[in-house]
C-alpha cells in the first residue's frame, strides 16, 4: 500500500498566511519596534528634560525670593521712609504685600517663633501652622534649604531665611510643591503617548500599504517563477523605477535570457548531437545487417565500419574538447615566442593539402598561451581554408602584433562567406554548403576555434566576401590570461 503525504504538504499557505509570515509583516515589525524603541526614548527623555527644567526653575525660584527679601531688609519703609529697624513685622507685611507667589509656590513668615501670615493664606495641610515642618521652622538661626515630604505624598522644597532685629527674631520661608509640578509633568507625558500611539497606528497603516506596494515586484518574481517551466521561458517581469528590488528584477530578467538562451542550446545540440550520431550508426547497422560471407565483402564492409566508429570518435573528441574548453583552467600556459610559433604553424598547414601555401608577415614578441589548444585552432582555419577553397588558389597565414594582442591569420582566395551567415558558421553543427568543400565533418572546427580564443581572453575576426575569399583572425591577448 503507498502512503499518501498529509494533507497540508500538497497545498501552498493561504495569501492572507503568506502575508501575515512573510518579508512584508517582518518589515512591518522591525518598523513598528524602531518606532516604538524612538518613541519610549522620546517620551523618557521629554519627561527628564522637563524635570531638570522644574528643578532649575525651583532653584531659581527660591533664590528670587529670598534675594528680593534679602534687599527689603535692608531698605526703607514705604509708609515713613525711614529704616524698618526692629519692626520685622513692617518687612513681613510689605514683602507679601508686594510679591505674588508663582504657581505652586508659598510664602510663610514666622515671627518670635510663631506663624505670622502666608502667602497664599490658604497653605496645604504640610504647612500648617501648627504642623511640625513650620514649628521647626520657626525656630531656625541660620539659613537652610531642604526638602521634605508630606504623609500624604507631597514632596515641598523649601529655603528658610531668618531675621533679627534687637529683641525680635524672625523667619521668612518660601516653599515649592514639587508634586504640582511632577503632576503637570505626568499629564503632558501622557497626552504625548496617546499621541504618539495615535501617529505609531497610523503610520502602521501606512507603512503596511507602503511595503506591500515595495514587495509587489517581489511577489510577482514569485509568481514568474512558480509559472517558469522549461517549455516556456518567455515571460519577463516589468522593470519600474531605479530601486534595489528594480536592479533584482532587472538581473532576474538577464538570468531567464541566459536560461532561455541555455534551453534553446541544449535543445539544438541534442537534436544535432543525435542527428550526426544517428548517421553513422545507421550505415554500420546497415552494413553489419547485409554482410555475407564473401570474405572480400567482409573486408570492404569492415573497412566501412572502422571509418565511420572513426568518425563517431572524432565527434565524441570533439565535444569533449569544447566541454572542456568552457573551462579557462584547462589551459596550460607557457610563454611563446611568436616569430618561431608562427614558423611552425606554418609548416604544419603545408603538409594539410597541396595548395600553394604563403608565409604573409611573421610577428615579433612573445605572448603567454597554450600552445598545443592554439596550434589546433590556427590549423582548424588552416584545414578550413583548404576545404572551402581550390586546389590551385593559394592559402596565406600570417602573425602580427599590434596594440598588445598577438593576430593569427588565414587567408584564403575562395568563394567567400555570405554576410548573413558569417555569425552562424561559428556556432555548433553549422554547415554551409560550398562549391569546394570536400569535408563530411560535425560542423564543429569553427566553434572548437572560437572557444579555444574565448579562453585566452581573445576572440575571432572573419572578413569575407563572396568571390574575394576569406580570412579568420585568431586575436589573442599579450598578457597572461
Amino acid at each position: 500500500m503507498r502512503l499518501q503525504p498529509p494533507a497540508f504538504s500538497r497545498h501552498r499557505p493561504s495569501k492572507w498566511r503568506r502575508g501575515l509570515s512573510g518579508l512584508r509583516l517582518r518589515i512591518l515589525t522591525g518598523y513598528l519596534l524602531l518606532m516604538a524603541l524612538s518613541t519610549l526614548a522620546v517620551v523618557i527623555g521629554t519627561r527628564q528634560t522637563l524635570l531638570g527644567r522644574l528643578n532649575e526653575r525651583i532653584d531659581q525660584s527660591l533664590s528670587q525670593e529670598v534675594q528680593e527679601f534679602q534687599q527689603l531688609v535692608d531698605g526703607r519703609d514705604p509708609k515713613t521712609g525711614a529704616p524698618f529697624g526692629d519692626n520685622i513685622e513692617a518687612i513681613f507685611a510689605v514683602f507679601l504685600r508686594r510679591n505674588i507667589p508663582a504657581d505652586g509656590e508659598f510664602l510663610l513668615t514666622l515671627l518670635n517663633g510663631e506663624f505670622y501670615r502666608s502667602s497664599p493664606t490658604a497653605v496645604p495641610d504640610a504647612l500648617d501652622p501648627d504642623g511640625g515642618l513650620v514649628q521647626s521652622l520657626a525656630l531656625l538661626t541660620h539659613p537652610q534649604r531642604g526638602q521634605v515630604t508630606s504623609s500624604n505624598g507631597e514632596i515641598i522644597v523649601y529655603q528658610a531665611e531668618p531675621v533679627v532685629r534687637g529683641q525680635n527674631r524672625g523667619v521668612f520661608v518660601v516653599t515649592y510643591l514639587v508634586s504640582r509640578g511632577q503632576t503637570e509633568i505626568n499629564q503632558a507625558t501622557r497626552v504625548i503617548v496617546k499621541v504618539t500611539l495615535a501617529v505609531l497606528a497610523v503610520t502602521s497603516v501606512l507603512a503596511w500599504i507602503a511595503a506591500g506596494r515595495a514587495l509587489a515586484p517581489l511577489r510577482l518574481l514569485t509568481e514568474t517563477v512558480r509559472t517558469l517551466r522549461e517549455s516556456d521561458l518567455t515571460q519577463r517581469i516589468p522593470v519600474q523605477g531605479a530601486s534595489e528590488i528594480s536592479e533584482l528584477t532587472l538581473r532576474f530578467n538577464e538570468m531567464l535570457d541566459r536560461l532561455q538562451a541555455a534551453f534553446a542550446s541544449q535543445r539544438a545540440f541534442t537534436s544535432d548531437a543525435g542527428h550526426e550520431l544517428r548517421t553513422p550508426i545507421t550505415i554500420i547497422r546497415g552494413h553489419l545487417e547485409l554482410l555475407g560471407d564473401d570474405p572480400q565483402e567482409k573486408q570492404e564492409t569492415l573497412a566501412i565500419v572502422l571509418d565511420e566508429l572513426d568518425r563517431m570518435s572524432r565527434f565524441v573528441d570533439d565535444l569533449l574538447l569544447l566541454a572542456k574548453l568552457e573551462h579557462q583552467s584547462f589551459l596550460r600556459l607557457d610563454p611563446i615566442d611568436l616569430e618561431a610559433f608562427t614558423e611552425e604553424l606554418f609548416a604544419k598547414a603545408k603538409a594539410l593539402s597541396n595548395h600553394p601555401w604563403q608565409l604573409e608577415a611573421l610577428g615579433q614578441g612573445r605572448l603567454v598561451a597554450d600552445r598545443q589548444r592554439l596550434t589546433q585552432a590556427i590549423m582548424n582555419l588552416a584545414q578550413n581554408a583548404a576545404q572551402h577553397s581550390d586546389v590551385s588558389s593559394p592559402i596565406l597565414l600570417g602573425s602580427g602584433l599590434v596594440r598588445g594582442y598577438a593576430r593569427f591569420w588565414v587567408r584564403d582566395t575562395g568563394e567567400g562567406i555570405p554576410l548573413e551567415h558569417q555569425e552562424q558558421i561559428f556556432e555548433r553543427f553549422a554547415r554551409i554548403s560550398h562549391r569546394y568543400r570536400r569535408s563530411e565533418g560535425a560542423g564543429l572546427g569553427l566553434a572548437i576555434v572560437k572557444t579555444i580564443a574565448e579562453a585566452h581572453g581573445g576572440r575571432v575576426e572573419l572578413i569575407s566576401q563572396p568571390g574575394y575569399g576569406s580570412t579568420f583572425t585568431v586575436v589573442i591577448p599579450v598578457d597572461e590570461v
